[in-house]
């Protein structure tokens, strides 16, 4: 079971190069991956917040070892051409270290979808997910993609440079447990996260459900579940996660990261 730092870019941590120093003492003392949010704004009485993708890019330059990328980036506010630049050229940075997590986002979180005009409809977002998703894997392929869809449209474009990893960059979907269309989503791609879980044995009949429902596909597929620091992670292993993730709350100090930093990653 690997270990993941997970950051809100808030306040003291809305600063790239002190994340970066943070990142890579983290490397440093042995965890596997440093992870950030992807938000816009979040609620009072927080007011700074940082771009999660030149922070990724600063942890990239200052790492060497872990895995790094946005837990999660609401993808149907990000135009999927852009983001097929943008994490292609973050994975040949990083030497092949990026993972693109991804979910529909809400806007109950921070308004931040209501505030800047964002498609606020979640069957909406949630196909331009979809669309968004198969616009990514045709471009890292390096082959000539066609997409004409619902919400986007690509007329006979290559992306080249390909990603540094093949076939592509790992993709982890955010999902609620017992939201089956989400479940079907990560069954379909390289990772699941649960959100808003209540116990270990929700946990594990998510797990179990998208595990059926990948059936026999013996790709490499990862299980992540935010944990509080200090959490006893066997439970949960034994379910099936690979991947703990120990979350920072927002408005955390430079040095109350750097605590759990220090107290090093689970065992």
């Amino acid at each position: 079971m690997r270990s993941g730092l997970w950051f809100p870019l808030f306040e003291e941590l809305a600063e790239p190069t002190a994340v970066a120093r943070l990142a890579a003492e983290a490397e440093e003392a042995g965890w596997d991956g440093v992870f950030v949010w992807d938000q816009l704004r979040w609620r009072e009485p927080i007011r700074e917040v940082a771009d999660p993708w030149i922070t990724l890019t600063a942890i990239a330059s200052a790492t060497e070892r872990v895995k790094l990328g946005p837990m999660v980036t609401p993808l149907a506010r990000r135009r999927p051409a852009k983001v097929a630049r943008e994490t292609a050229t973050l994975d040949r940075l990083s030497g092949g270290r990026l993972i693109l997590g991804v979910g529909l986002g809400g806007d109950q979180f921070a308004g931040e979808f209501s505030r800047t005009g964002e498609q606020l409809d979640d069957k909406a977002r949630g196909e331009m997910l979809d669309e968004a998703l198969e616009i990514l894997t045709g471009a890292w392929s390096g082959e000539t993609v066609n997409h004409r869809g619902k919400h986007y449209l690509i007329d006979d474009v290559r992306f080249l440079p390909r990603p540094a990893q093949e076939p592509g960059i790992p993709v982890w979907v955010a999902a609620y447990a017992g939201n089956m269309k989400p479940l079907r989503r990560a069954a379909r791609y390289d990772g699941f996260f649960p959100v808003n879980l209540e116990n270990v044995d929700q946990f594990a009949q998510a797990v179990a459900t998208v595990r059926d429902l990948r059936g026999d596909n013996p790709a490499p597929f990862d299980v992540a579940v935010e944990l509080p620091p200090g959490t006893n992670v066997a439970p949960y292993a034994e379910a099936g996660a690979t991947w703990w993730m120990t979350g920072i709350e927002p408005g955390a100090s430079l040095d109350e990261v750097r605590s759990v930093i220090r107290e090093g990653p689970a065992v």
